[in-house]
């Protein structure tokens, strides 16, 4: 649950999202064969596909579709990071 809320909050503070993924990758061998399994891959999933996106939309602001980009990267990750929560509250693995 840690992670979830470290990743929500590295919409605002990007070194949340470091220890994070750092976290993932520690923790990552202790949950094969549990449902939470399947959550650290969606979180590290979550993770790079928005910094892949985060730095597409950086680069790309001046011509506009930029903020385009960051705001549905935006949208995206939010989904994702509740998505993920509220799964792992009830119980249930993460769709990947």
């Amino acid at each position: 649950m840690i992670i979830y809320i470290l990743q929500a909050a590295s919409l605002f503070v990007g070194l949340t999202g470091i220890v994070a993924i750092v976290m993932n990758y520690v923790k990552r061998d202790d949950t094969v064969g549990t449902i939470y399994e399947s959550h650290f891959t969606g979180q590290i999933r979550t993770f790079w596909w928005g910094l892949l996106w985060a730095v597409v939309g950086f680069i790309t602001m001046f011509v506009l579709v930029g903020f385009a980009i960051l705001f549905a990267n935006f949208v995206w990750c939010i989904y994702r990071i509740v998505k993920g929560f509220l799964n792992w509250n009830d119980g249930k693995p993460m769709a990947v």
